[in-house]
């Protein structure tokens, strides 16, 4: 007797699934798990494994300054170009030149017109009004002009913060 293609290959697929189908009831008699009391968990034995990612919670600010580098702000500071520029006696573009900025004075630049949310707040750019300013803006200085979103990672605030740093004359030390 002679079968067609199609035949052998529908016979070869259901063997197949038929296999795979066996293989899995198979591993179901040889190892049993139990249901965890935790949420999207499975205990093995006595141990409890969890599907869930654990959040790992960030280092504190200075210790991301600490190992920030000016190199790797300078990459990210590439989201900035566009608004920003950071060279001795550049021109403002939409956002004002960040020369000099870390210690700088708060809406210190005279040839650049703030919002009046930046100019209330006084004082000068210390590394952690810098740090809440880049994460969001429009939270740090409600009514502000600057509508960048922000940078989430502390990692990546630092690394800008750093690379700025160097953006000076006389550099602010690190806290």
């Amino acid at each position: 007797m002679h079968y067609s293609f199609l035949e052998k290959f529908g016979a070869s697929i259901l063997i197949v699934m038929w296999m795979l189908w066996g293989g899995d009831q198979i591993g179901d008699m040889l190892v049993h798990a139990e249901p965890s009391p935790l949420k999207g968990s499975l205990a093995v034995g006595d141990a409890a494994v969890t599907a869930k990612k654990v959040k790992v919670p960030e280092k504190p600010f200075p210790i991301l300054l600490a190992e920030a580098t000016p190199a790797a702000g300078a990459k990210v500071f590439k989201k900035c170009v566009t608004c920003h520029t950071d060279v001795k006696g550049g021109k403002n573009k939409i956002g004002p030149n960040l020369w000099n900025i870390v210690g700088g004075k708060i809406a210190g630049h005279q040839s650049f017109k703030y919002s009046s949310a930046l100019k209330g707040l006084g004082g000068e750019w210390d590394y952690q009004k810098l740090s809440a300013f880049l994460t969001k803006p429009s939270a740090f200085a409600k009514g502000t002009k600057m509508t960048f979103a922000g940078l989430k990672k502390g990692s990546d605030r630092a690394a800008v913060i750093s690379y700025l740093r160097t953006k000076s004359d006389s550099p602010k030390p690190l806290p």
